[in-house]
């Protein structure tokens, strides 16, 4: 008999820690190889475990609920084979969620080398391991290694998590620490106390606690409201051409290529070209330097049958045709409606479409993805009546309309970018030739 030791896999190379949800498998249990042994949770994506080869499983290192670094075993399987006895380390063949399958990566002197130098960066006055997350969020809110070093922390060995950074964020009394280049400028934010509620325990209110991924969006949405200063600009436009496409294009599709062709890719579409006119608007911000990507990565805000939303991204947007947005954008949506997303599905967005007009909202102020600076809501499409400027005069007639609005980082896109860029996308939709062939 020989004795694999399962370790918990590497979910990307900024994941350094996972959460285990479940146990699929009990102790005593058979095993096939491949089959599901445990759901693991990271600040990205849920995913499940595989088991590398058929066995019993002997042992479970770790509880559910319990917080685990990457490479540690987590659980030992028996396997038949010699009668002597051995241990080996096994690692899962792929981490699936639960068809995607990012490969299993063992870490390397290197990797350990990069986050002992992101540590050394800021002190590591403590000498505790800080993962890359809590790292990039510290530098994010200036806080200083002595600082960061009286954050209590609740992970294994008092790691610092990012619900812990965030929890003290929320509730830090003085104003952080600034860089030596910033003391003229810089302004310190008050912090903010949430009120404390009282109700009666009369069985008139339920408490429901939230669930991991609610929590999640809840940190994230409250970081990035105090992160970014949030500035919101509307327009309205006339899309009766594209729509008059639409009608016709999507009976066509189907029956071609059994694809349903929905208005998000022509979004995107107009989304791209008006990012191509006004790149600052692709961009991220790292203290005082603007980082202006080139790549552009259209993340697409999704609600799942949950109710929680995630935003599985696009990449490389540019290099699509239409067609090839219509295929992207319905396999990505799929993939996060069933749970079958990778890590690497909702990584690396560099701006975001948000359709609130799928719920019959004609409007809305979405707050900024973070590290992005700006992310669209487009609304609800409805026939209105509007004038029209013919060669015989004005006159009033019936057009299909909508709003789009653009949340945008007031740190480095003012006024005249984001409401240029945010008129542009809607000229280039206003522009639609229903005449265009896919």
């Amino acid at each position: 008999m020989a004795i694999i030791e399962l370790i918990m896999p590497k979910m990307g190379e900024s994941i350094m820690e996972a959460t285990i949800l479940k146990w699929v498998k009990n102790v005593g249990d058979s095993i096939d190889e491949d089959e599901t042994i445990l759901e693991i949770a990271t600040d990205k994506v849920d995913s499940e475990v595989p088991s590398p080869v058929s066995g019993v499983l002997q042992e479970i290192k770790y509880p559910e609920g319990t917080t685990v670094e990457v490479d540690k075993v987590i659980a030992l399987i028996a396997t038949e084979g010699e009668k002597t006895a051995s241990v080996q380390q096994a690692q899962p063949p792929a981490v699936s969620s639960p068809n995607a399958t990012p490969s299993v990566e063992v870490t390397t002197s290197a990797s350990v080398n990069q986050s002992a130098a992101s540590a050394s960066s800021l002190g590591n006055a403590d000498n505790r391991f800080y993962s890359p997350l809590v790292l990039n969020i510290a530098k994010q809110e200036n806080i200083s290694a002595n600082e960061l070093a009286q954050i209590p922390g609740s992970g294994k060995d008092n790691r610092v998590t990012k619900k812990d950074i965030l929890a003290y964020l929320a509730n830090r009394t003085s104003a952080p620490s600034t860089r030596p280049q910033e003391v003229a400028t810089a302004t310190s934010v008050p912090a903010v106390s949430q009120a404390k509620e009282t109700y009666a325990n009369d069985g008139s209110v339920e408490i429901i606690e939230m669930d991991r991924m609610r929590k999640l969006i809840a940190d994230h949405m409250v970081m990035s409201k105090k992160v970014s200063p949030h500035v919101t600009s509307f327009v309205e436009a006339d899309v009766t051409n594209l729509v008059r496409w639409r009608q016709k294009a999507k009976n066509e599709l189907w029956k071609r290529e059994a694809l349903n062709i929905t208005f998000t890719p022509i979004f995107i579409e107009a989304i791209v070209k008006a990012i191509k006119d006004f790149p600052r608007v692709n961009s991220s911000v790292d203290g005082y330097n603007i980082i202006q990507k080139k790549n552009i990565n259209i993340g697409i805000a999704t609600a799942l049958p949950s109710g929680n939303l995630i935003v599985p991204v696009l990449k490389n947007a540019d290099s699509l045709n239409l067609l090839g947005l219509a295929k992207a954008t319905n396999e990505l949506v799929e993939k996060a409606r069933t749970n079958k997303l990778s890590p690497a599905d909702i990584q690396d967005g560099t701006f975001t479409l948000s359709n609130v007009g799928t719920f019959g909202n004609v409007m809305g102020t979405p707050i900024i993805n973070q590290p992005q600076v700006a992310i669209m809501a487009v609304g609800a499409i409805r026939k209105m009546p509007a004038v029209i400027e013919t060669e015989m005069g004005d006159v009033i007639a019936i057009r299909q309309k909508m709003f789009l609005s653009l949340s945008y980082d007031h740190r480095i896109v003012d006024g005249v970018l984001g409401g240029s860029f945010l008129k542009r996308v809607a000229d280039y939709l206003e522009a639609f030739d229903y005449k265009r062939s896919i």
